[in-house]
């Protein structure tokens, strides 16, 4: 069979997945066991994968959905633990102090608090706390979640301590001959080299992430504001460049001169230690405050089942640096329980439950669960019950709550992990064919040839949404990035960065993350809709870098990347224009009621 052949049958997973959940708008939990029969037929049937070989990937994708699992129900069960410690109501008043613009709050939970945990945490985690934290404060549950899926971009590069690029792109990577000749031939070392790639990733990033805050607000204004405006967000556009700013160039500069364990963990403090204290003055904020329309005049597929009372005064007062304690106490741990230099990450790995051989097969499942960050976020809960003084039935009651929405978010996890894993474990197979991932990447480039660099995002952006990680995505399609850019005399190291910034971005689509985070703020059965608002800034990202990519390898000329970069530039000058044009507006009509 041929390799365009077999790339077009090695799409029918993705488009499955597209077709029952984006297009028939399916629930998710009916979705992916189709997908999952689907992708077992094709891999038994066209590439002949053995039975037990599809058994163990299947085990293997139960194991890792259970570990998702434990994260969103820690997520779940931190939030409603201050919820019934009357903690969220402090929390609420906090950041109406700090602006009760729902933009500039969008900003500093999602993107930068955000981006702090994406960069100690990884696993999809800080959606699953930045979500219910946004319902708690007062936004739509299905607002919450998009834009807290928009987070997972820039940062996941970096999260959980740099692990997309020091496990995923150096383990790719590491074993070809190919590539430890070309390092030798560069005067350098493979781990300089990886180090090397890390940087070119960050500056990517760093220019497209710049305008990620002002993507969070205007879609956030257009979906859920009374007016469904665009430019209502776009008047943000000072504050939201500004944010973005403030995180991209500490990221930029600590990835490049210190490595990939922290850019985005320190772009997401520098980014709060700036930003918040301009919020409170009011810089580049428009005069005029925007806010959610009346709950009850919102659509009602906007809310979910977590639902946290405006109304309900606490049964006690929290201070403010009480209420905040338990998220600082998560992102303290996270951090220290990561970095290898410290005893306690050895530690908590070498905690494992191991099941190696799987069925007679390659396959070893490997889990860790003192590791997960969701054992964090139980533990916090349970040290929150002595920080609050709780009783007993109070946090019973948290627990209760939380146990019913891991439930309805297991029936479309347990599907969606294991379709996952048969996808990416075809490669043993009696056809003797590539693995489904890697025919779909050789049949794309047999189309793009030179112009590869243009699509070399996409197909770290497909492996993540196949994959549900950055860091498997870089795994996967590293070795093969680095292939083409040899076959079409490109820079290797650019060509696999591209791989990785596609990889990050394709987060926001990823199917187990939407699951995930849409659990953890009460919304089940609505991740098609989710998908499809994340496929607009998904889209931008891999396409602007894309065109990043090109330039950066073909230089400025007449060619088809300076031309893409130009219709980028034109369309966010466009829109700040637009922004522009609204902020005049809205002053002039204050200075009328005034």
């Amino acid at each position: 069979m041929s390799i365009g052949t077999l790339a077009w049958i090695a799409t029918l997973p993705i488009v499955s997945v597209f077709l029952f959940l984006v297009i028939l708008r399916w629930p998710a939990k009916r979705a992916m066991p189709v997908s999952l029969l689907i992708t077992i037929i094709m891999a038994m049937v066209v590439w002949k994968v053995p039975g037990n070989q599809v058994a163990a990937a299947s085990v293997k994708g139960i194991v890792t959905a259970l570990e998702v699992g434990v994260i969103v129900f820690g997520a779940i069960l931190l939030l409603n633990t201050l919820k019934e410690s009357g903690a969220i109501f402090t929390i609420r008043k906090g950041f109406t102090s700090i602006s009760p613009d729902r933009r500039v709050q969008t900003i500093i939970v999602c993107w930068l608090f955000g981006s702090f945990l994406e960069g100690a945490a990884g696993w999809g985690a800080p959606a699953t706390i930045v979500g219910p934290l946004l319902v708690a404060i007062g936004f739509p549950a299905m607002g919450a979640v998009m834009v807290a899926l928009i987070l997972q971009s820039t940062p996941v590069s970096y999260g959980a301590v740099g692990t997309p690029i020091l496990i995923g792109v150096n383990s790719g990577l590491k074993d070809s001959p190919l590539v430890q000749k070309y390092v030798a031939e560069q005067g350098t070392t493979f781990d300089a080299y990886i180090i090397g790639i890390g940087g070119q990733v960050a500056l990517i990033h760093g220019v497209i992430g710049i305008f990620i805050p002002l993507f969070m607000v205007t879609m956030l204004t257009y979906f859920f504001g009374k007016n469904k405006s665009i430019t209502e967000g776009l008047a943000m556009w000072k504050f939201a460049i500004f944010a973005g700013l403030s995180f991209t160039v500490p990221y930029a500069l600590v990835a490049n001169l210190l490595g990939p364990e922290f850019p985005s963990l320190i772009g997401g403090l520098v980014g709060l230690a700036i930003v918040v204290p301009a919020a409170k003055k009011g810089l580049f904020i428009p005069k005029k405050t925007w806010d959610f329309d009346k709950e009850t005049n919102w659509d009602p597929a906007w809310t979910g089942t977590l639902q946290v009372d405006e109304s309900d005064k606490p049964k006690q007062h929290v201070s403010f640096m009480k209420a905040w304690l338990p998220y600082l106490l998560v992102a303290v741990l996270l951090v220290v329980t990561r970095v290898s230099y410290l005893p306690f990450s050895a530690w908590l790995q070498s905690w494992v439950i191991n099941l190696e051989t799987l069925f007679g097969t390659e396959i070893t499942v490997a889990s860790k669960p003192l590791n997960l960050p969701g054992t964090i976020f139980i533990l916090v809960s349970l040290i929150s019950i002595f920080i609050f003084k709780m009783n007993m039935k109070e946090y019973s009651r948290a627990v209760k709550d939380s146990f019913k929405t891991i439930v309805s978010a297991m029936a479309a996890l347990i599907f969606a992990v294991p379709m996952v894993q048969v996808f990416i474990n075809s490669g043993i197979n009696a056809a003797d064919y590539t693995s489904m991932p890697l025919a779909l990447a050789e049949g794309i480039s047999s189309i793009f040839g030179s112009y590869w660099p243009l699509a070399a995002p996409t197909i770290g952006a497909i492996g993540a949404f196949a994959a549900g990680s950055n860091t498997v995505s870089n795994m996967m399609f590293s070795l093969f990035q680095f292939g083409v850019a040899d076959n079409i005399l490109a820079a290797p190291a650019t060509i696999v960065a591209l791989q990785a910034v596609g990889g990050a971005a394709g987060n926001m689509i990823c199917v187990h993350n939407v699951v995930a985070a849409s659990s953890s703020a009460g919304l089940i059965g609505k991740e098609g809709n989710l998908i499809r608002k994340t496929l607009i800034p998904m889209t931008f990202y891999v396409i602007f870098a894309g065109a990043i990519g090109y330039v950066a390898i073909n230089g400025i000329g007449l060619n088809i990347g300076p031309l893409i970069l130009a219709g980028v530039a034109l369309f966010i000058l466009t829109l700040i224009f637009k922004g522009e044009r609204q902020n005049r507006r809205e002053a002039k009509q204050l200075r009328k009621t005034a």
